[in-house]
């Protein structure tokens, strides 16, 4: 009985710390899954016109609204939300945080 307290105990504290690390984008920096603080570094990114998985893979933290998803109508303070604008190629070429 003691063994499976402890075996519980021990899972327990591994998924809790699970949560807790950090994730880098593929340039070195610190993923902000809260949402865009640097908006000088985010729009030098998306002056590379990316693709949505590159935009993804570096910003996890942000959803990207392709056009025809929905969305609910909240009021987001946090860049956290970015409604793209695409060319005919699908490269990110502009776009704002709602």
């Amino acid at each position: 009985m003691r063994t499976r307290l402890l075996a519980l105990s021990v899972l327990g504290v591994v998924v809790a710390l699970s949560g807790c690390h950090h994730a880098t984008r593929p340039d070195g920096t610190r993923v902000d899954k809260k949402g865009v603080n640097d908006l000088a570094g985010f729009e030098s990114f998306i002056a590379t016109h990316p693709t949505a998985d590159q935009f993804k893979k570096m910003y996890p933290g942000v959803v990207l609204m392709l056009p025809g998803m929905i969305s609910t109508m909240e009021i987001r303070y946090d860049n956290s939300r970015f409604f793209p604008q695409l060319d005919k190629d699908g490269h990110i070429i502009g776009g704002d945080f709602h």
